[in-house]
């Protein structure tokens, strides 16, 4: 179902002026940031504390819930690296070793302030357990999320969304310790595919950090695409 008819059917289907369960949010927020199968060229630019800045080009495809490959594409340092992502195995290809090593989740991709899986997973359905909680403000919904397990990302995250279609506006990502470590900011709200609406950008903020940040830009994305299984196999990295 594409996901404006999917926040129309939720919005539609709930009582009058009642707000989306959690569990619809977080259905909304997958659906959106992690539509089942796509092919798109991203974007990061990681700035660093240093005031310096690294920007790189990726190719990423998506297929199901938890298969990602990506191709790095500039700069020429990491011109043929690619990730992979096959239910819970993560790995990075490097193609001067001509071999895949073993990354985690919590991993930073490429050095900036996303990990692996901001990047490489987006199941939040699958992975926290979600409650609603006052926003504050009259516009937005937030959604508290707690982790399943320990090998999530974040150990807890407030989420905030647009009531009027639920499209995330930020986030607040916290360690096990409770301190927050990282923020998100969504914005520049694009129609990437027929009837396919979503923030194509999207900023983490290091809170540990506060001079760092990486941004996120979705260039272009194709929703109409069907990946063979084999280019999701470990096998098939540097074909």
């Amino acid at each position: 179902m594409a996901p404006r008819l999917l926040a129309a059917c939720l919005l539609a289907s709930a009582p009058a002026l009642a707000e989306p369960t959690a569990e619809q949010i977080l259905a909304r927020y997958d659906e959106v940031m992690g539509p089942r199968s796509f092919e798109a060229e991203m974007a990061m630019t990681a700035h660093r504390e240093d005031g310096s800045s690294r920007a790189y080009v990726m190719r990423v495809l998506k297929s199901g819930t938890d298969k990602f490959r990506i191709w790095f594409l500039e700069p020429a340092s990491v011109k043929g690296q690619e990730m992979l992502r096959n239910g819970d195995n993560l790995w990075l290809y490097l193609p001067n070793l001509k071999r895949a090593t073993r990354i985690a989740n919590r991993d930073s991709f490429q050095g900036g302030d996303f990990n692996n899986a901001d990047v490489l997973r987006v199941n939040y359905a699958a992975d926290y357990e979600a409650k609603l909680a006052p926003s504050g403000e009259p516009d937005t919904s937030l959604v508290e999320l707690k982790a399943r397990s320990a090998s999530t990302a974040y150990d807890s995250i407030k989420l905030w969304v647009r009531k009027a279609d639920l499209l995330p506006v930020r986030g607040e990502y916290f360690g096990s310790s409770g301190q927050m470590i990282r923020s998100a900011e969504f914005s520049d709200y694009q129609e990437l595919s027929k009837g396919y609406v979503r923030p194509a950008r999207v900023v983490m903020r290091n809170e540990l950090v506060k001079a760092r940040k990486s941004e996120l830009q979705v260039r272009k994305m194709n929703l109409d695409v069907e990946v063979p299984p084999q280019r999701f196999t470990q096998a098939d990295l540097g074909r």
